[in-house]
């Protein structure tokens, strides 16, 4: 079954971690045997296995943080080194185009020819979606405008601590003025927010003043699996009501209650956890339209942190079979793998269009 995954953090993986996605995931593997990281040596995606897994379409993600957390390889010294990186990882999907392993999508003509094209055989190249996670890149509004026109079609304001634009994950405040500025332009331009990773106040902060589309790329349910991380109830029945879709996660702590990195014994998480998730928000809206996937795999970590019983990104293909066993009918699990985003950018892109 064709899938469309919300969240995979490809360029950063290609150019902060130096993996050549173009090659077998064996051969990847190989050439980071010995690497003192552990999560070296055990990544799951690369463009092989995505076509393996006939994942047709993925959000591809530009990561280049400007906070004050000064983590490695994820955090610059200024923002306009932020921007550099961010072009940066544009530019490596650009370059992939030339090379014929990817294909960008902006609207929603692009997404069906891509499709057609894919169901008749036609996947030397994956559609992609040109998306950004934690917006520091963007250097002011105006900037905004010329992202856009460089494809850029979905933003998460923050990512983790305390940016240039409101803090994200870990953080408690809300969006910086300078946030509420860039929301405006994002409105007048039709991009997308992604309201994953933003804080509780940030989160009501962009429902109350943000009146364009939403989306959430990979986020679980707080019920399940208690943290600021994760959706609460009331979360999910907002973005119900704006009719957001939000993207399933296989970050193996955010599958299990309490877990610890590093200390936690994976091989209790298992994929059929996130059906789990899925399921909830079913519930909370009385149908599955607004459940997708977006797994993040690779986004920082490997087969370590991942459900003990997926090899790479290519077992995305055993959810069926998961959602089935739950009661779900075929043309749920279809809207669940790739419908459910297909109708959601077809509509989104339409009215930004008019």
């Amino acid at each position: 079954m064709i899938i469309v995954d919300s969240h995979l953090d490809l360029a950063w993986n290609a150019l902060n971690w130096n993996r050549d996605l173009t090659t077998p995931i064996e051969e990847i593997r190989r050439t980071e045997v010995g690497m003192e990281d552990r999560r070296r040596g055990a990544n799951t995606v690369c463009f092989p296995e995505m076509r393996r897994g006939d994942v047709a379409i993925c959000l591809a993600t530009v990561l280049a943080r400007c906070t004050k957390a000064n983590q490695e390889l994820l955090d610059w010294r200024s923002q306009e080194i932020a921007s550099a990186m961010g072009h940066g990882q544009r530019n490596y999907y650009r370059i992939m185009e030339e090379r014929g392993q990817m294909r960008m999508l902006r609207n929603p003509n692009d997404i069906q020819n891509h499709l057609d094209a894919w169901r008749k055989g036609s996947r030397d190249a994956i559609g992609y979606i040109l998306s950004m996670e934690g917006a520091e890149p963007i250097l002011s509004p105006d900037d905004a405008v010329r992202w856009w026109e460089k494809g850029l079609r979905v933003v998460g304001l923050t990512h983790y601590g305390t940016g240039l634009y409101g803090e994200g994950t870990s953080g408690t405040d809300g969006l910086t003025p300078k946030g509420f500025e860039l929301l405006k332009a994002f409105e007048q331009l039709g991009v997308i927010v992604d309201v994953t990773h933003l804080t509780d106040k940030g989160f009501w902060q962009v429902m109350e003043s943000f009146h364009g589309r939403v989306l959430a790329s990979h986020n679980n349910c707080r019920s399940l699996v208690p943290g600021q991380r994760q959706f609460a109830d009331e979360q999910i029945k907002a973005l119900i009501a704006r009719d957001a879709v939000i993207g399933g996660v296989l970050d193996s702590w955010m599958l299990w209650p309490d877990y610890v990195r590093g200390e936690t014994d994976n091989n209790q998480i298992k994929l059929r956890m996130v059906t789990d998730h899925m399921d909830h928000i079913c519930q909370l809206a009385g149908n599955a339209r607004h459940i997708a996937i977006g797994s993040d795999l690779d986004g920082g970590f490997g087969r370590e942190q991942s459900p003990s019983d997926l090899e790479t990104i290519a077992d995305l293909q055993r959810i069926p079979a998961m959602l089935k066993g739950k009661g779900y009918a075929e043309s749920d699990i279809e809207g669940v793998m790739h419908g459910n985003w297909v109708r959601f950018f077809t509509q989104a892109w339409s009215a930004t269009a008019r």
